[in-house]
């Protein structure tokens, strides 16, 4: 079944139907949307860190961005296989991401930190809403993808909350 609210030419057959496409691409595409803001964020801190433990937080998010990026084409093309549109440009991703965007010309080293843990908790929320979605609907595959993005989100968090335990 073909999902009516795309053009004919972007239309992909799929099983679960026209009503089960719009609804999981209405949930994840503000979930790319918030990779793209979270992905830009995390950058945004590797660049303009300044600390004592400069190296040890360079690489961390530099990892955590690279993880970030890698969940963007992976549910992107899950809305596409599934016939439905996902996210067409910048102005397109400021309309749906719920991660607020960082332009403060200093963050902290710590502030950084606590920062990136509030939003990776907050995608971790908006992705666990996302799975009820699919679930409602008989989605098991991107549940499934969910399921192993949630893990790799719930790490980040730990790996940013261990870096403020004093020793």
């Amino acid at each position: 079944m073909k999902n009516e609210n795309v053009d004919l030419e972007l239309a992909i057959p799929n099983t679960l139907g026209a009503e089960a496409c719009e609804a999981v691409s209405r949930a994840i595409n503000p979930l790319v949307a918030d990779a793209f803001a979270l992905y830009v964020k995390t950058k945004n801190f590797h660049w303009h860190l300044a600390s004592p433990h400069f190296r040890d937080y360079h690489l961390l998010f530099d990892e955590q961005a690279e993880q970030i990026f890698a969940m963007i084409d992976v549910l992107a093309e899950r809305v596409r296989k599934m016939g439905g549109t996902t996210i067409r440009s910048i102005s397109h991703i400021s309309q749906l991401q719920t991660i607020k965007d960082d332009n403060d010309s200093f963050v902290s080293a710590r502030e950084m930190i606590q920062r990136l843990m509030e939003d990776n908790k907050h995608c971790t929320n908006q992705m666990r809403k996302a799975h009820a979605v699919c679930d409602d609907h008989g989605d098991v595959a991107t549940a499934s993808l969910l399921e192993v993005f949630i893990d790799e989100t719930e790490r980040r968090v730990w790996f940013l909350y261990e870096t403020q335990v004093e020793i």
